[in-house]
């Protein structure tokens, strides 16, 4: 178990939590959401002793061990990956270094015997025989080759960098986990394998994640940062948010009796935890809504961007058209021979295990490079519009937000109608004005959406669009693309988004390609199409 009591934290006058209450334990997932800048990872640093706060106190306890995934990703750059995984169990690892050194000594005494059957004993009932293979057990489920299991950190790429230090939090059965955007950099399987660990993990996790299904899988508890509090709800992020919903809905029907509200609030909670039954998380969610009183369900203070795609022509039939597309890098194929045809409003999800493979295709298809072999062709009435994974080039300069868009406008210039396109992603008064420079990553992804919902294109090529993004903004842009009638090609790695957005599947290899008309969900699902995409990697 660990609690705060009356925890306060303020930068100047502005204030993150004040007087904060809450306790977390036993076999639950806690999911901290909250809008950018609320405060959530600073939240999580002062649970796992990194931030002092200005009051109150963290208490742990006795006897309880605590992990932490660490954000330093280049802190074990000379150790090899093994190790920082068992570093990740520091009381274990501590007993086999002394041991170690004590098995080294030249002049090696009888104290030092005795000393070293003390530490055996200690390694012995910590398991410390079974930690070699605990670590490269996990190391494997991450994605981590045994080949590279005893190479350097500084050999990995960021995204193996992150599997190890991941491997390195969940070591060893942690009383206590404290998980700071796992899924950052996990393809959408390793996600999955994440899922399923932390589901049989039998003791307390904290998490902040922008993964809506992995919240939803993992949950059991929503904690809810907002305007300085913090604030904890039974049940995962689509109960937090259907039923917050629904009572600002209800809390603006002034002519609703308080009955009739509080019995649809009722009948809210049963249909919930009928459905929970069916989900795969395995702790008793069921009967935690069963027991909640209507009274806890609050509405939201979030403000949700209004994501609108609209068309300023309807495509023809003619959208696009690959054939033999290929292209390698470094004399490594990236994809090879693809051959497509789009059909008016498919919505195309995008994947591959090299996200470099997808990133290549979508800058082929906007002329940004070059296929080694192949050509394509969009229809004649064809107008796209495209959100790429880095959009460093698009804010090289120090205009103001509206001077900005204004660049992006063909046809109207006036300020107004720019600023209402900016509003929508919630830049409202003097917001309009920021210099580009200034921007924070999520910033710049809402003035970049900005930017698509001002071309009206009828074709949108996204990739990677939840990076950076709060909650509410990847809800708003997923409501959007449901919405959306045009056609969509996209990749993304939040498992829920490319779910209910995709109608089509294209899996994109060095040897080939699979193309599907599935949601997401069933494509995983089908054994003969998993067999056959294994023969394109």
């Amino acid at each position: 178990m660990i609690a705060t009591q009356n925890i306060s934290l303020a930068y100047g006058k502005r204030v993150l939590f004040d007087e904060v209450n809450i306790k977390f334990a036993g076999n639950n997932c806690y999911g901290v959401i909250g809008a950018n800048g609320a405060g959530k990872s600073t939240f999580l640093k002062i649970l796992a002793g990194d931030i002092a706060p200005n009051s109150g106190t963290v208490t742990l306890e006795p006897d309880k061990r605590m992990a932490v995934l660490k954000q330093n990703h280049y802190e074990f750059e000379k150790t090899s990956v093994i190790d920082t995984v068992m570093m990740g169990h520091s009381v274990l690892w501590g007993i086999m270094k002394e041991k170690d050194d004590i098995y080294m000594k030249s002049d090696f005494s009888e104290a030092d015997g005795i000393k070293a059957a003390e530490l055996e004993a200690q390694f012995a009932e910590m398991d410390g025989w079974n930690v070699e293979s605990d670590a490269a057990s996990l190391l494997s489920g991450l994605g981590i080759s045994e080949n590279m299991h005893y190479s350097l950190v500084e050999d990995l790429n960021g995204s193996q960098k992150v599997r190890v230090l991941l491997a390195q939090a969940l070591l060893g059965n942690p009383d206590i986990l404290i998980l700071d955007e796992p899924t950052n950099d996990l393809d959408l399987q390793t996600i999955g394998w994440l899922e399923d660990f932390l589901l049989e993990f039998k003791n307390t996790v904290i998490v902040v994640s922008h993964d809506r299904h992995f919240l939803d899988t993992i949950c059991t508890s929503i904690v809810d940062i907002d305007f300085g509090q913090v604030r904890l709800f039974t049940g995962n992020y689509t109960f937090w948010y259907q039923s917050s919903q629904l009572a600002l809905t209800q809390r603006s029907s002034a002519n609703k009796k308080a009955e009739e509200k509080k019995k649809e609030l009722q009948e809210f909670i049963a249909r919930f935890s009928a459905n929970a039954s069916k989900s795969k998380q395995a702790t008793s969610r069921r009967k935690l809504l069963d027991k909640i009183n209507v009274d806890d369900i609050q509405p939201s203070t979030r403000r949700y961007p209004a994501i609108i795609f609209n068309q300023a022509r309807p495509a023809g039939d003619q959208i696009l058209e690959t054939k033999n597309l290929s292209k390698s890098t470094d004399g490594k194929p990236l994809y090879r021979d693809l051959d497509l045809f789009v059909n008016r409003g498919d919505k195309v999800a995008v994947l591959s295990k090299n996200s470099m493979a997808i990133t290549s295709f979508f800058k082929t298809l906007m002329g940004e490079e070059k296929a080694d072999t192949g050509v394509f062709k969009f229809g004649q009435t064809i107008t796209t519009a495209y959100l790429p994974n880095d959009n460093s080039q698009y804010f090289d300069s120090n205009e103001n937000l509206v001077d900005w868009l204004r660049r992006f406008s063909t046809d109207d210039k006036d300020e107004v109608f720019i600023r209402g396109f900016l509003g929508k992603m919630l830049f409202s008064g003097e917001d309009v004005f920021k210099k580009l420079n200034v921007l924070s990553g999520g910033e710049k992804v809402r003035c970049m959406i900005s930017r698509m919902m001002l071309a009206q294109a009828n074709v949108l090529i996204i990739d990677e669009p939840t990076n950076h993004l709060d909650l509410e903004s990847i809800q708003a842009f997923n409501n959007a693309l449901k919405d959306y009638s045009g056609t969509v090609l996209f990749t993304s790695h939040d498992h829920e988004f490319t779910n209910t957005v995709a109608t089509r599947i294209v899996e994109i290899g060095p040897n080939g390609y699979l193309d599907k008309l599935s949601t997401y969900d069933d494509y995983i699902e089908n054994e003969e199409w998993m067999a056959q995409r294994e023969k394109i990697y």
